[in-house]
């Protein structure tokens, strides 16, 4: 029985030694203590798991925030809350900060909210198998907080985070931003411009994806008017077609115009029509009644600015060819910018694959960017180098039952830390 069990375990043994003479002798010795310290940051991993911090949460968002900042006060971070006004009804900002002159200035993306606020049903860190845990944004993100922080970890205790230029910024309200963005990610943008390269540790998309490219995010709202009258009229000269007949030419025309384009989405998400719309969005009507108002609101998603402004041209045509007695107009509302493909993200994808290969972990390719929605990455990357989906594996993210890989977290911890290292050398 011995034999056989020998004989199994050689081709690791051989593998693992040949993976090892392509780190360094301090890059092996990162991917060692990773492994060694892995009960302490799941122990941090699941305390902060466990408490709620919805994005509405200011009390648990902060609480969150509170046990990270010590963590980083502890690695010689110099950190600090970024308050927001009252009226943006959000908790705030935690940043912590390495001022070096060695290597590429690196800003580190996380975030401590979550989607599950608090009135919803909790669901603690558990265990559902060997390989899987389960809990409150185990995976989106606390799962990807402790991926960087973990590795930040490491590389203090081999005195790898001497002299480097560190930003990490954890926001606290990714998943529902404050309006305007332009105050609640003010600081966040500026911080980021005066850095080389971000890196984002949303959901990872397993360990061979990572994101060069995120869509963006945007609403529109469509309003229609036509003629109130008596149904039996409807489509004659004198009355017309109605609001409702009109709303559905124009949404229709989206649909038959615009959605065959790759990366371009735009979904109607809440439509009311009838005599009366209140200011409560409650509608009224009668079957026998041409209804004269329609309100439609939606978002669209695109790749590219380009995208963006072509789609709201085409549908600003759309909206303009109104039927008799109609008159449509649509507005639109910016929102997350979008994550463009770069040929600097691309360089920057490139030393993480190099690292992963190194590590024997196999090929790390770009993921399709309609796989994702907008993230706070996307606020920055047209003023520096991204690369994000670099977080914690799982599945289920923004579900009940949300889950996170047990098995691959050591693995991605080892591929920040050495990746961490390389870029700041």
């Amino acid at each position: 029985m011995k034999k056989i069990l020998t004989i199994i375990s050689l081709p690791f043994i051989i593998s693992s030694s040949v993976f090892a003479q392509k780190l360094s002798s301090i890059e092996q010795k990162i991917v060692a203590q990773v492994n060694t310290q892995l009960p302490q940051t799941e122990a941090l991993l699941k305390k902060v798991v466990n408490i709620n911090s919805g994005t509405l949460n200011k009390e648990g968002v902060r609480e969150v925030g509170a046990i990270f900042r010590k963590e980083f006060d502890d690695l010689g971070f110099k950190t600090e809350w970024i308050s927001l006004p009252d009226s943006l009804n959000r908790a705030g900002h935690l940043v912590a900060e390495r001022k070096g002159k060695q290597g590429k200035k690196l800003f580190l993306i996380g975030h401590l909210d979550t989607v599950f606020e608090k009135a919803m049903s909790f669901t603690p860190y558990t265990y559902l198998n060997d390989s899987t845990v389960t809990g409150q944004g185990v995976n989106d993100m606390k799962g990807g907080d402790m991926v960087l922080l973990a590795a930040l970890k490491v590389l203090k205790d081999n005195g790898l985070l001497d002299n480097t230029n560190l930003t990490v910024y954890f926001t606290g309200d990714e998943e529902s931003s404050g309006k305007p963005t332009s105050i609640s990610r003010k600081d966040f943008i500026d911080r980021a411009k005066q850095c080389d390269i971000a890196l984002g540790f949303e959901t990872a998309i397993g360990m061979n994806i990572a994101a060069t490219a995120r869509r963006g995010s945007s609403g529109w709202k469509l309003n229609v008017k036509g003629i109130m009258g008596h149904s039996s009229t409807i489509f004659s000269q004198q009355a017309g077609y109605g609001a409702i007949y009109e709303a559905a030419r124009i949404l229709n025309e989206f649909r038959e115009k615009l959605s065959q384009e790759k990366y371009l989405t735009f979904n109607p998400g809440l439509i009311m029509g009838g005599s009366e719309i209140d200011e409560n969005k409650v509608a009224i009507g009668k079957d026998n009644i041409i209804s004269p108002r329609v309100t439609v609101t939606g978002d669209l998603r695109f790749l590219t600015e380009t995208q963006k402004e072509n789609a709201r041209i085409k549908m600003k045509e759309i909206v303009s060819q109104n039927l008799n007695k109609t008159k449509a107009e649509i507005v639109f509302q910016d929102g997350i910018p979008s994550m463009e493909p770069t040929p600097e993200n691309e360089k920057v994808l490139a030393t993480l694959n190099q690292v992963s290969l190194d590590l024997g972990f196999g090929e790390v390719k770009a993921g399709d960017p309609g796989s994702r929605g907008a993230g706070d990455i996307s606020y920055i990357a047209k003023y520096l180098a991204c690369l994000d989906g670099l977080g914690a594996s799982g599945k289920g993210a923004h579900a009940p039952g949300e889950t996170m890989n047990m098995k691959e977290f050591p693995k991605l911890i080892q591929r920040t830390a050495i990746l961490i290292y390389r870029l700041t050398r």
